[in-house]
């Protein structure tokens, strides 16, 4: 084999490795709750997710030697439209694991499906499934279950919200992880939709709830109206000049944890509109990694050993 053509396999070899995650399904075969069981495949393009038929976690993990016992689900962006699973989950993993932070990407069912009998409840039910399914997996994982948290980019920070603030199991279905909580141990929203009503993103609204949903399914997806003394603390990313989702949302969200003496720190940086991502960000606004970083250490979520104990 000449030298060139070793080379470019190799190269392809190292990058597979990198670029190939383990995809674990989140229900069993015909456990699936809230279906009409018709047959759903994945449609995935220009890096989105655009349908999901196969609802599921992509697990990314340290090393053993590094692994500090943390886990962090990552809910993408997309409005409830699609998922921005590259931007919002890939790239944020990859970072979680170079500070030895287990991560595990989200695909949840999108309420645009066909199949689903009751549209709005079904990206709850992936998200509460998940956190009950890394738990029930924590000895494999070297995962600590009371450091397991959720992390949301727009649309993807209303899920991770309402995982945190909705006590209702609407996820069980009868079989060994019914007995295992759904709760989160903490919440990173960056850019949040939050409320359903004044200060709603319209698009994710309508994704989710319909046109014209009644004033009490906008209660109750309006997460900042179902925050409890009992709710995870929060660490929260906004831009001023965000264009798409009102900065309002992330105040009154923190404004109901405040009331409730729930721990939560947020961030309004003057620029960084709707794209507060991993890189590229504008001036003060590049400083939100290191800060969410310093959070997890601060409140006793990521040690600060690096091997998990």
């Amino acid at each position: 084999m000449n030298r060139t053509l070793f080379l470019l396999i190799a190269l392809f070899c190292c990058n597979f490795l990198v670029t190939a995650q383990e995809f674990i399904r989140l229900w069993p075969e015909g456990k699936m709750p809230n279906t009409k069981g018709m047959a759903m495949t994945d449609s995935i393009s220009d890096e989105r997710y655009r349908r999901v038929g196969t609802p599921g976690i992509f697990a990314f993990f340290p090393s053993k030697q590094e692994n500090k016992g943390s886990a962090v689900i990552i809910c993408p962006g997309g409005g409830y439209n699609h998922f921005a699973h590259v931007i919002n989950g890939t790239q944020i993993a990859k970072w979680f694991n170079t500070k030895g932070i287990n991560a595990f990407v989200l695909i949840s069912r999108l309420p645009n499906s066909p199949d689903l009998t009751d549209p709005a409840k079904a990206p709850l039910q992936d998200a509460q499934r998940a956190i009950r399914l890394i738990r029930a997996n924590r000895q494999k994982w070297g995962v600590n279950p009371g450091k397991i948290g959720v992390m949301g980019f727009s649309a993807g920070g209303h899920l991770a919200s309402s995982l945190g603030t909705h006590t209702e199991d609407v996820s069980a279905v009868g079989d060994s992880l019914d007995n295992i909580s759904f709760r989160p141990d903490f919440m990173l929203l960056v850019s949040p939709v939050i409320a359903m009503d004044k200060f709603a993103h319209s698009g994710s609204r309508d994704n989710l709830l319909g046109k014209n949903p009644s004033q009490e399914l906008i209660d109750k997806y309006s997460s900042e109206l179902q925050v409890t003394a009992q709710t995870p603390p929060a660490f929260i990313v906004h831009a001023e000049n965000d264009p798409a989702v009102n900065p309002q949302n992330s105040l009154l969200f923190y404004n109901a944890l405040r009331e409730h003496k729930v721990s939560a720190s947020i961030h309004i940086f003057p620029f960084g509109r709707h794209a507060i991502n991993l890189e590229n960000n504008p001036g003060s606004t590049k400083l939100w990694k290191d800060l969410c970083e310093m959070w997890l250490v601060e409140m006793g979520f990521v040690s600060e050993d690096r091997v998990a104990k």
